[in-house]
């Protein structure tokens, strides 16, 4: 996150604390409209919760699969998803773990940061099947005045989507995904950019508001 002054990083926290929002699932969306109206199957890794993969559940004909390194979030996927959901949660560390593919569509939000970039990319691009679809939404560290600008930028922008989004409400809701444990990037939107192109051909980056990065490639 773009660096501020003391007071003012505190008194962010503050209201985001109050007003809490999920700014990967902010995401989901616009990842839905890099996909195919329909495909055979998926692979969400780091599913969290399963937010993702009850949507990417909807286009899906076979099915789609979540995994997390986190026993007790994916058991708290299952929970959350309705049996008739064609969709199945395994407990799994990236990138070893991941379930033999191939996948017509991959997705990763939040996670890429977490493990070995180019050993990532690698083993996602080796489960992808031909004409696949990889989307990737991910945490870069700030870097250059770029990042920096961005990140200014989100701020206004991160206050009036907390009150937007808690609008109404009496008591703070935080959303379930939000309770995973994180840590910051650091490795900065340049060198990710620079590791994906060699391993991702054509690949396309950009930088995102709310400190993040989206990623999109297709096999």
């Amino acid at each position: 996150m773009t660096i501020l002054p003391p007071r003012l990083l505190k008194a962010l926290e503050q209201f985001n604390a109050a007003r809490p929002w999920d700014h990967n699932a902010h995401y989901h969306r616009w990842i839905l409209r890099q996909l195919p109206r329909r495909f055979a199957t998926a692979l969400d890794v780091g599913c969290g919760t399963g937010d993702l993969v009850r949507l990417l559940a909807t286009r899906a004909d076979k099915g789609v699969v979540g995994i997390d390194s986190d026993a007790g979030i994916v058991g708290r996927a299952r929970e959350l998803t309705p049996p008739s959901t064609p969709a199945t949660f395994t407990v799994a560390d990236a990138p070893g773990g991941i379930p033999e593919g191939p996948y017509d569509v991959i997705t990763c939000v939040a996670v890429l940061h977490h493990l070995p970039l180019g050993e990532t990319l690698a083993h996602l691009r080796q489960q992808l099947a031909p004409g696949g679809t990889l989307v990737v939404v991910g945490l870069a560290r700030d870097e250059d005045y770029v990042d920096h600008l961005l990140g200014f930028v989100s701020i206004p922008l991160n206050l009036l989507m907390g009150l937007v989004k808690n609008r109404g409400r009496r008591t703070v809701v935080r959303p379930v995904s939000m309770t995973a444990v994180t840590r910051p990037a650091v490795i900065p939107f340049g060198d990710i950019a620079g590791e994906a192109r060699r391993v991702l051909p054509g690949v396309r980056l950009r930088r995102r508001l709310f400190w993040r990065y989206t990623l999109v490639w297709r096999g």
